[in-house]
């Protein structure tokens, strides 16, 4: 399969895109799709799983569960909830955020309880065919929304459970930064975690509250071709997601956002 060929588009791209309508684009154009559970929810999970079904697009991920730094028993339940979700729709991987540090915690803290809340969710994962793909955030996401900021730390992670239980997340957005990614994606090709690759250009000067900084492909300093051979060396051949944060890009229609999205994929994988 060509490269080009590989894309899906994640929901979140053109965020208040209605899912019906971002559905039956990505049919047209024979991608894939990410899936958020708000808009999930909103529509209804049967009606969803209808919807993708009738429509014969692929759900490459959906998104996302997590944010159990602070593993109480409702943050679980919603966790195993997001997996049942997941395992309707025909999603193979349920993307997790693992969570910044709660009140009167430390990051140390933090990252035990991602470590507890991955014990008891990945048999409940097991049983339902869905992989926990645990997402390495940048690490100015530290302390709000993820512990977890490389790919060693998020493999080191999953490393105690089976592989289609749980794997990682190769974004590029993420850990374009890290010295040691070509070191990590390899691992993680070796182990077998790849679970889910996403692109998202890295530009400057971020935005406040840095959240919608996410740049189109090419416009920032990403070397998706990189990552691409390198994501491929590994083993990894599967769909490629375009997860892009961005203000700009949410306040435009969503479907020319899809067309300007997978035009700017095909240009940086050629």
């Amino acid at each position: 399969m060509s490269a080009a060929a590989r894309f899906s588009f994640n929901h979140a791209t053109a965020k208040f895109w209605d899912q019906r309508e971002a559905v039956e684009a990505c049919a047209r154009a024979g991608a894939g799709i990410g899936l958020w559970r708000e808009p999930l929810q909103e529509m209804g999970v049967e009606a969803t799983a209808k919807l993708v079904q009738d429509a014969g697009v692929e759900v490459t991920s959906l998104c996302r569960a997590g944010f159990f730094t602070d593993p109480t028993a409702a943050a679980l339940e919603d966790n195993r909830k997001a997996i049942d979700e997941a395992a309707a729709v025909g999603a193979p991987t349920l993307v997790l955020v693992s969570g910044g540090i709660p009140d009167g915690g430390t990051i140390d803290s933090a990252r035990e309880g991602v470590k507890e809340a991955l014990a008891q969710l990945a048999p409940y994962a097991l049983e339902r065919g869905v992989t926990l793909a645990i997402e390495p955030l940048h690490p100015m996401f530290a302390s709000d929304r993820c512990v977890v900021t490389t790919l060693a730390e998020a493999l080191d992670l999953a490393a105690p459970f089976a592989t289609a239980a749980v794997g990682v997340v190769v974004d590029t957005y993420h850990i374009w930064w890290d010295p040691q990614v070509w070191q990590g994606i390899a691992r993680a090709g070796r182990e077998g975690r790849i679970a889910s690759f996403q692109f998202a250009d890295w530009i400057t000067p971020l935005p406040a509250g840095v959240l919608t900084g996410r740049g189109q492909l090419g416009d920032g300093c990403v070397d998706f071709k990189r990552y691409l051979a390198e994501v491929d060396a590994a083993g990894f051949t599967g769909p490629i997601e375009v997860e892009l944060f961005n203000d700009a890009l949410w306040a435009r229609p969503g479907a020319e956002v899809f067309q300007e999205t997978r035009a700017a994929f095909e240009r940086v994988v050629a």
